[in-house]
């Protein structure tokens, strides 16, 4: 018999496979010796109380062996010489998703980074880290892989309704992730990890018959049929791509392509997002207080560093934690020199001292109508540059960032001192009451109060503001149709992801990426 089951059994023992087999046996009733072989299916920690358990869901063979794991392989047939063309422009996990999708479906894809790729673009994070200086098309948001590529590689997603969850993660797994995430509660990939999956997937598309050109930034969309259908794209060096049709994947920073957009009279929305701080404090204090720890006592064999989500709903606006990153680093990802944004990353060990999340406060539409008259749906990435501007001149330049202690933030005070951090470029002592939107400071400084009565010291001596975090998500909105994705006004053109304002992460963007690869292929030829 080949049968699954839940167990949940407290640590350290829940580590051990003999303890795990006799706790099997006892869930089915039989003697131990029947139990064949085991093999994990999923696993969770259970912190809510004391003694922490793990929940284990195994797959149990019962008096014959186990078959052998096969893990998750994918091979993409060689398309044809008659394959549609598919220009995809970026290669983030929506244009790169869309690209395998569009292989499995026999189509060509043509994928356009404006970056560089992943093995180059590592060189370029050096200057923002060490001399201050943005590579404004190759840096964390821009490059092979997207902003995800050094953002911890979060899955924090299981939401089939959005599409095939776990074909995701075993693609992932297919290019070289860790099996591990495909039964991890919270699975993570790791920003060390990520570059070589992205190289992987590269592999496979160009392999298959597919395309992929770095340094390849579109200024232009081409269009035929007196400009009511797309037909290819222009490059900043005027070579141009021809295709049937244009998956539009360039993420949330891209804000030249929404200008493109608004240029050329196509219909773009405004939308809610964020902004905020990252706030960070020492792992030992969020282990202590998520696991039921006596201060300064070591986190115990077999737990991971822990991580928290927090939010709640302040004067109508959202107020919450984001992207936390558990044994992390604050990273500076700007994609302009005159400005200053925050973020957060963790490798794999997630061994780092520090923990940090992004504390932000919904902004709606509404919100940024200062900026309305002028720059029209665009306004709220007015509103963000605005923001991001005067980040870098509290900063003092260099890709240093204002900060703050919680509690100084709290009593509207300057910090006379600050303690360590992980922001590599440095940190400045400001009044970030005096930066930030005051609707956005009296929201914080409200949930920072009420977050430390669920989190304790979530708001104490040892909590550090960083500012500011304002790249959440996309303040605008590409408009598709809900049957065939593409924009209402351009056949052939096909929103797509975070950038386009239909996807909130790595998991949710792929999915995005492959439904479009989809309505591609149900587009008529004529």
């Amino acid at each position: 018999m080949i049968t699954e089951v839940d167990i949940h059994m407290p640590l350290p023992r829940a580590l051990r496979e003999e303890a795990q087999r006799k706790e099997v046996a006892n869930a089915l009733q039989i003697s131990p010796s029947r139990v064949q072989g085991m093999r994990l299916l999923k696993e969770s920690i259970d912190a809510r109380r004391r003694p922490i358990c793990k929940q284990l869901r195994l797959l149990v063979a019962v008096d014959e062996p186990l078959p052998p794991q096969e893990l998750p392989v994918r091979h993409y047939a060689p398309v044809g010489e008659g394959a549609r063309r598919v220009i995809i422009v970026g290669s983030g996990p929506g244009g790169l998703f869309a690209a395998l999708r569009c292989l499995e479906l026999g189509m060509r894809p043509i994928v356009l980074e404006r970056g560089k790729d992943v093995s180059a673009r590592r060189f370029d994070l050096q200057p923002i880290n060490c001399r201050g200086f943005v590579v404004e098309d190759s840096n964390y948001c821009f490059g092979e892989g997207g902003a995800g590529t050094f953002s911890d590689g979060k899955l924090y997603t299981r939401a089939t309704k959005r599409g095939p969850v776990a074909e995701v993660y075993e693609t992932f797994v297919a290019h070289g992730a860790d099996p591990a995430i495909l039964t991890d509660a919270h699975p993570h990939v790791g920003s060390n990890k990520l570059p070589n999956i992205i190289k992987s997937i590269r592999t496979s598309i160009i392999n298959a018959g597919g395309e992929v050109h770095f340094r390849s930034r579109v200024v232009e969309l081409l269009t035929e049929r007196g400009g009511t259908r797309v037909c290819g794209v222009r490059t900043a060096d005027g070579t141009e791509y021809t295709g049937c049709a244009v998956i539009l994947a360039t993420g949330h920073s891209a804000r030249d392509v929404y200008r493109m957009l608004r240029d050329m009279g196509l219909k773009l929305e405004r939308k809610p997002f964020a902004v905020g701080v990252r706030i960070e404090h020492p792992q030992s204090l969020i282990d202590a207080v998520q696991y039921h720890l006596r201060p300064g006592a070591p986190r115990p064999e077999g737990l991971p560093a822990a991580r928290y989500t927090l939010a709640t709903s302040i004067e109508g606006r959202g107020v919450h934690s984001f992207c936390m990153c558990p044994g992390g680093f604050i990273v500076p990802a700007a994609t302009e020199n005159d400005e200053v944004v925050v973020n957060g990353m963790s490798l794999s060990r997630r061994n780092s001292p520090f923990s940090n999340s992004g504390f932000v406060v919904t902004v709606e539409p509404e919100d940024t109508d200062a900026f309305l008259w002028e720059h029209g749906a665009l306004s709220g990435i007015a509103y963000q540059k605005a923001l991001e501007v005067a980040t870098s001149q509290a900063g003092g330049g260099m890709m240093r960032a204002p900060a703050q202690r919680v509690q100084d933030f709290l009593a509207g005070r300057v910090s006379a001192s600050l303690p360590v951090t992980s922001y590599h470029p440095g940190i400045t002592p400001w009044d970030l009451n005096a930066l930030l939107p005051p609707s956005v400071c009296s929201r914080m400084r409200e949930g920072l109060v009420f977050f430390d009565r669920k989190l304790r010291g979530f708001a104490g001596e040892d909590a550090l503001l960083i500012g500011c975090e304002t790249r959440t998500s996309s303040p605008v909105r590409i408009p598709r149709d809900a049957a065939t994705l593409q924009h209402p006004q351009l056949a052939g053109l096909f929103p797509c992801g975070e950038g386009a304002g239909f996807a909130g992460g790595i998991v949710s963007a792929a999915l995005d990426g492959r439904r479009c690869a989809e309505a591609v292929q149900q587009m008529p030829l004529s």
